[in-house]
C-alpha cells in the first residue's frame, strides 16, 4: 500500500468524523430550547423566530433579504415578513442599498442593545461549557473554526 492511499484513507477518515462532529453541533444548536436559554439569559423580550435574523442582520449588515434568508436557510419571503416586524419592534431599520432598488437591513440602536445583551449572555453561558477546557486548546480550536469557515466560503 502507498503512502499517499494511507494518507487519503486517513484524510477521508477525518473529514467523515469533520462532518459526524458538524452534525452534532448542528442538532444541538438547531434546538428550540438552545435558543430559548439564550433569550431568558440575556433576559430580553424576542420571539424565537426572530432571533436568528436579528443577529445576523447585527453581523452582517447592511444585509438584503435574500442574503439573509440564504445565511438563516428561509424563504425569502418569509424573511422579509419577519425582517418588518423587526422594523416594527424597532430592533432593525431598512436603508437604500446602491442601486436604491434594493434597501438593506441594519441594526437600530434598540436592536444592537439586544444583540450586546445575547454576545452577553452567550459569553456566560459558554465560559460554563469551555470551563474544563485549557487556554490553548481553546485558541486552537477557535484558529482552527476561523480557518475552516474561511476555507468553505472560498470553495462554495
Amino acid at each position: 500500500m502507498s503512502i499517499k492511499s494511507v494518507q487519503n484513507t486517513h484524510t477521508s477518515t477525518q473529514i467523515r468524523q469533520l462532518h459526524a462532529s458538524l452534525l452534532d453541533i448542528l442538532s444541538v444548536m438547531n434546538k428550540p430550547q438552545v435558543d430559548e436559554n439564550l433569550i431568558k439569559e440575556a433576559g430580553i423580550p424576542l420571539d424565537r423566530a426572530l432571533f436568528p435574523l436579528l443577529v445576523c442582520i447585527e453581523r452582517f449588515g447592511p444585509i438584503g433579504i435574500v442574503e439573509l434568508a440564504d445565511r438563516v436557510g428561509r424563504d425569502h419571503t418569509t424573511v422579509s415578513r419577519q425582517v418588518v416586524k423587526l422594523e416594527s419592534l424597532e430592533l432593525v431599520e431598512r436603508q437604500a442599498g446602491a442601486d436604491r432598488r434594493m434597501r438593506k437591513a441594519v441594526a437600530a440602536p434598540k436592536g444592537k442593545l439586544m444583540t450586546d445583551a445575547l454576545d452577553a449572555a452567550r459569553d456566560r453561558l459558554g465560559r460554563d461549557i469551555f470551563k474544563t477546557w485549557e487556554v490553548d486548546e481553546m485558541d486552537n480550536l477557535v484558529r482552527l473554526m476561523r480557518k475552516f469557515a474561511d476555507t468553505l466560503k472560498e470553495v462554495t
